[in-house]
């Protein structure tokens, strides 16, 4: 049985929604079933109107389904992105992980795979802190954290980050070598999923 990932994330001006998908293409190409989604939106208008980008990617992707609790139910193994804000996790995606106690509570992410992936405007502007603050949740689920590492040679073309793919934005659009790396780390956290399913070989 295939796999199954929730690539779920939050993205202001598209640099994170482009990873989120570059990391489900790489899920799909592993034969992961992947469910792509984003959380709500928690900024005013005004905030939104007063950046184009920003109003923009909001407009663009309205038609992308919102994250839910049932698609961390469903899910065998999941993928994060967050911008970066002050070195840590957005408003919105921490809302969203918040919210999750009830499962917790049970032991629903237990041994379940996970991986993180963001965006800041520079390259020392916090994508690595953000990543580890991620993951702090991921250590109170009991789940997996499958992090690139240095696993592949790709991961030094993307930059280097061994704690998940990081695109420094105000160079523009994430470039092939940071898909490349994204696709990469989606089709790494499918394989070892299915591994731990039994469904691949070791």
């Amino acid at each position: 049985m295939a796999p199954k990932v929730a690539v779920i994330y939050y993205s202001a001006t598209g640099n994170v929604h482009r990873l989120a998908q570059a990391v489900a293409e790489g899920a799909e190409k592993a034969g992961a079933e992947v469910r792509l989604r984003r959380v709500p939106e928690l900024a005013p208008e005004s905030a939104i109107d007063s950046n184009p980008d920003w109003r923009a990617h909001i407009d663009a992707t309205k038609d992308i389904e919102l994250a839910t609790l049932d698609d961390l139910e469903w899910a065998d193994a999941y993928a994060f992105g967050t911008p970066t804000r002050y070195g840590n996790v957005t408003a919105q995606l921490k809302q969203f992980l918040d919210g999750t106690g009830g499962m917790w509570g049970r032991g629903a992410f237990v041994d379940k795979p996970v991986t993180g992936f963001v965006s800041a405007a520079n390259r020392h502007g916090g994508n690595e802190s953000t990543l580890l603050a991620l993951y702090n949740t991921m250590h109170h689920w009991g789940s997996l954290i499958v992090s690139p590492g240095y696993s592949d040679p790709l991961i030094f073309a993307a930059g280097g980050n061994p704690y998940g793919t990081s695109h420094p934005s105000g160079a523009g659009a994430p470039e092939e070598e940071t898909l490349t790396a994204a696709r990469y780390q989606g089709q790494r956290l499918a394989t070892i999923t299915a591994r731990l399913l039994g469904d691949a070989p070791a």
